[in-house]
């Protein structure tokens, strides 16, 4: 058996990286839409890397458990292992029939989830959050494809700089052609929703360019109206009431590194043209002053609004947008690329906990919370998420109790479909079937422990306990497979 990528049974770490430092980066070439399998999160093991697997060539996908994560195929049939001891050694099966995807539960003992709800047999749809075990997938079907590896695992840490690791094809691409723009003096723009990490772009590009100075960010809507230039360009001692020393101003500070520019669109259109001037002269003429002074530094520009549609509205200079825009990047709102969040996720804990990070673990059910929420701040509303998280958890396991009220309460406004009602015997009233599956949820989040399932339900081990055997559940189904 060969593995998609040439290899014969090999672990995926040992497979091409999507990412790898400048000077060893194959650009991956855009080509039609493809069906993807995401592996995005291992909830007691959230620094494993991520995986991407393309199934432009499979028909059927088993996956069971591993000593390590490792894929082979054999023609057009994929097998992947995964090193979760709550995956039994085979868990489940994904089938394409007449184009269409598919998953089916091969009898394993904890059961196989679609959105969260238990199935023995499924159709896909595009954006479905599979959960087998501890272990998390997501079902893409209308993925730009590319000519990366068809199998590549992805470590947050593996980017050349911090935030340049992704899970998809097409935005690593442009990640690739940022590394290889890095090192030159082109001014680029990152263009994206607030909270999307453009300010993690322009540090990425200052760490990446070599530049021995420092990065100096600049919010321009935050500047005063009145003292845009004076804040920027610097002042001479006298050169207005209040000028009692010469001051060099935010764009001489970062003389020898990158001057990141954040939100561009808001600048006053006078510090347009004084920044049109910098740019064209390479000199800065401070507030007060006869002769200018002659400035170094990289620019990265960035804004949330369609600097386009300021030109027309004459809100942007023309030649001012031709002069920063030498290289454009776009990111997408976290919404939009679910599959990152564990990438994000891990390199979250890593920022805030450093070697301890890898003693946090999370329940099933916050894992869940966290990719079935819509993210309306992007990374930035995850940082603070995550943060406050780590807080509340009190070094245990991260459950839903310890993410914020804005998380746990919001349905997901993600593309795709809502999670689907699961079948229930029609015997049962609707209470019954609602307490049915409260009790299977716990007794998943407990590893088939009924005493803590009760706990976790805040019930009466002995009123669990009925239950247990009015609706005929077997706790020993939810412990770990041996």
């Amino acid at each position: 058996m060969d593995d998609l990528n040439g290899q014969s049974n090999v672990p995926v770490g040992s497979a091409s990286r999507t990412l790898s430092r400048p000077g060893h980066v194959k650009r991956a070439t855009p080509r039609s839409a493809e069906a993807c399998l995401f592996f995005v999160f291992q909830a007691d093991r959230p620094l494993l890397p991520g995986m991407r697997c393309s199934l432009a060539k499979v028909d059927e996908i088993a996956i069971g458990r591993g000593s390590e994560r490792r894929v082979t195929t054999d023609g057009r049939r994929l097998a992947v292992e995964l090193p979760d001891l709550w995956v039994s050694s085979r868990h489940a099966r994904l089938n394409r029939v007449l184009g269409a995807w598919g998953i089916e539960d091969c009898k394993s003992r904890n059961g196989t989830l679609v959105n969260g709800i238990p199935v023995e047999r499924s159709p896909l749809a595009d954006g479905d959050l599979i959960e087998l075990g501890q272990s998390f997938l997501i079902f893409r079907e209308g993925v730009a494809g590319s000519d990366a590896p068809a199998v590549a695992e992805v470590d947050a840490r593996q980017g050349a700089a911090p935030g340049l690791a992704t899970l998809s094809a097409e935005l690593a691409g442009e990640f690739e052609r940022l590394q290889t723009m890095a090192r030159s003096r082109v001014p680029v723009v990152v263009r994206g929703e607030s909270g999307t990490g453009k300010e993690m772009i322009a540090w990425a590009l200052h760490f990446l360019s070599g530049r021995t100075g420092t990065l100096q960010a600049v919010n321009c809507g935050s500047l005063p109206s009145m003292l845009v230039e004076s804040e920027l360009f610097g002042f001479r001692k006298g050169a207005f009431s209040g000028a009692t020393e010469d001051r060099p101003g935010l764009v001489r500070s970062a003389e020898g590194g990158t001057l990141f520019l954040d939100e561009i669109g808001d600048l006053p259109l006078p510090a347009q043209a004084s920044l049109l001037r910098v740019l064209q002269e390479g000199e800065v003429l401070p507030v007060g002053a006869t002769r200018p002074v002659k400035v170094d530094f990289r620019l990265v520009a960035a804004t949330h609004r369609d600097l386009d549609a300021l030109v027309e509205s004459d809100r942007f200079r023309a030649d001012l947008l031709a002069r920063i825009g030498g290289f454009t990047i776009t990111l997408p709102p976290l919404r939009e690329r679910r599959e990152d969040i564990g990438l994000i996720v891990a390199e979250l804990l890593r920022r805030n906990l450093g070697e301890q990070a890898a003693e946090v673990a999370f329940s099933p059910s916050a894992v869940r919370t966290l990719f079935g929420y819509a993210w309306p701040f992007n990374i930035r509303e995850l940082d603070r998420c995550v943060e406050a998280a780590i807080v509340l958890s009190a070094s245990g396991p991260i459950d839903v109790a310890h993410l914020p009220a804005a998380v746990t309460a919001i349905r997901s406004q993600r593309g795709g479909r809502e999670p689907r009602a699961k079948r229930a015997d029609p015997a049962l009233s609707e209470l019954d079937r609602k307490r049915r599956e409260d009790i299977i949820a716990a007794l998943r989040e407990s590893g088939g422990n009924v005493s803590a399932a009760a706990r976790g339900l805040g019930k009466a081990r002995v009123q669990v306990q009925r239950w247990i055997k009015r609706y005929a559940i077997d706790p020993r189904s939810f412990r770990p497979s041996p």
